[in-house]
């Protein structure tokens, strides 16, 4: 008995395989919300850096557009903006540019000049995102190209 209650002791001492440890269990919906919630990445997914590579492009491309539209609307050119924004987004298969320029009474030619100034303001403002992110000015000319890519692969 004295044996049997020292073994029993010993066994209950041991800090063998993890002892001490939480034990975190991978059913799902256990521990849901929590912050010891075990996270297992779906192989067939898309690779955990190109989420967040398309995420990060998605927002460079907002915060422009953001950037634009206060810039227009500062101006008085609200509805100018809304109006030629499909452009800028490749969103243009429901409206031509000939009845953009109707909508704004421009004529087509103004409206396609219009498109143009917007597109390149809309660049250089995603390129002026793209410099508070990078240390290397060089860089600057590679990122959107990088940028256009994965968002073209989403």
């Amino acid at each position: 008995m004295k044996n049997f209650l020292a073994n029993q002791y010993d066994r209950t001492q041991a800090a063998k395989r993890g002892g001490g440890q939480v034990v975190v269990s991978i059913e799902a919906g256990a521990g849901a919300g929590t912050t010891t919630e075990l996270q297992i990445p779906d192989p067939a997914g898309p690779a955990p850096d190109t989420v967040f590579d398309r995420e990060w492009a998605q927002t460079l491309v907002e915060r422009g557009l953001n950037a634009l539209a206060g810039e227009f609307a500062a101006a008085g050119k609200a509805e100018q903006f809304e109006t030629l924004k499909p452009w800028l987004l490749g969103e243009v298969e429901s409206l031509s540019q000939a009845e953009a320029a109707r909508r704004l009474g421009l004529t087509e030619g103004a409206a396609k000049v219009a498109i143009h100034r917007l597109r390149k303001r809309f660049r250089d403002l995603v390129r002026a995102e793209i410099a508070q992110t990078v240390d290397d000015p060089a860089q600057v000319q590679d990122e959107p190209r990088y940028l256009l890519e994965v968002l073209s692969h989403a």
